[in-house]
């Protein structure tokens, strides 16, 4: 089950007090962040706009739920629906030596938020300098740089240095800069909030299915066909394309999966293996591997997408190649059977 969660009210009643704390400041916007200020204005509508601001990781159904209010409120308002979005991660410049597992890449995030109905997606660069940036001067770059009139958020939102920008924070600096804000309740879904931090959270436990649930979308890993050790069709019989992964990609835990493979217009069936192969090294590197189902091609070098279905099993250590090979052939078993694919003749 899923709907809404979070109270937008609590939030809102503490904006009066810090109404009342608030001052005012004028900027010379071109002159104290032209980077920001030159970002936002290239995506300027020819129209007032409505704006949600976020990474949107994933673009999972809360983000979704997020975007849906935000369209729907300037086609009431007359506004132009925008959509800003951090190309960069803000751990990339404040914690640079945490790593990062995003959960799409930044061209596949400014699709799926280009298919939300937004008439603009504006992409910004976070900086040293943006960072220090009070929730005052950033919702100010919104309104003269790009033209705000209206900001969607959720119930939990921060933004700001310090993550001071709190929606009662938020609250006041519309009265007092001239937006309207709406607080949008928090999407639930099977009793819990959908965040990105739970999505990954699902991958980490292998769980590809309730991934795909709060995506709304198989969760997927792009990248181009690689070399590999070339043991799967001559010593396996099952010939691989070895997916290279970016180093910031999220990735499902070790395992073996039922899925698909995208390449062009084709979409294939596939056994995809994620792990270090434990039957042939001692802490290798970790591999993402795909068996494509019914198929005789040559992907090396084409860049194709892996959708996870359903998790099989874990990755195991198996005492040679015979018990790898007969596991590898149940594996294939279950992917037809999952995909719902007709067995193949024995």
């Amino acid at each position: 089950m899923h709907g809404l969660g979070g109270d937008c009210g609590d939030a809102q009643r503490g904006a009066r007090g810090t109404r009342r704390r608030a001052r005012r400041l004028t900027l010379a916007w071109s002159a104290f962040v032209p980077d920001l200020c030159e970002e936002l204005t290239a995506y300027r509508p020819d129209r007032p706009a409505a704006v949600a601001f976020g990474v949107f990781d994933g673009v999972h159904l809360g983000h979704r739920h997020v975007l849906a209010t935000l369209v729907g409120a300037a086609k009431q308002r007359g506004l132009a629906p925008v959509a800003v979005t951090l190309a960069n991660h803000p751990f990339s410049v404040l914690r640079p030596d945490v790593e990062l597992r995003m959960l799409t890449s930044l061209e596949e995030r400014l699709g799926l938020l280009a298919d939300s109905g937004v008439a603009a997606v504006v992409p910004v660069t976070f900086t040293k300098q943006v960072s220090l940036l009070t929730p005052r001067e950033f919702m100010t770059a919104l309104r003269d740089c790009l033209g705000m009139a209206y900001f969607a958020a959720g119930p939990d939102v921060t933004l700001g240095h310090n993550r001071e920008g709190t929606l009662p924070v938020l609250e006041a600096l519309g009265e007092e800069l001239g937006y309207t804000m709406e607080c949008v309740e928090q999407f639930t879904q099977d009793g819990g909030p959908v965040r990105s931090t739970a999505v990954r959270q699902a991958l980490d436990g292998g769980d590809v299915a309730s991934a795909a649930r709060m995506l709304g979308r198989p969760f997927a890993l792009e990248g181009p066909v690689v070399e590999g050790e070339h043991r799967g069709g001559g010593l396996l019989g099952y010939p691989t394309a070895n997916v290279g992964v970016g180093p910031q990609q999220a990735v499902p835990a070790d395992g073996i999966y039922a899925g698909w493979l995208l390449h062009g217009t084709d979409r294939l069936p596939a056994a995809v293996s994620i792990g270090h192969k434990p039957t042939f090294h001692e802490g290798g590197p970790s591999v993402v591997e795909a068996f494509v189902l019914d198929f005789d091609g040559n992907l090396y070098g084409e860049q194709v997408k892996l959708e996870f279905v359903e998790r099989l099993r874990g990755q195991e250590k198996f005492d040679g190649t015979d018990a790898l090979i007969a596991a590898m052939r149940d594996d294939v078993t279950r992917t037809r059977r999952i995909l719902a694919l007709p067995q193949e003749a024995s």
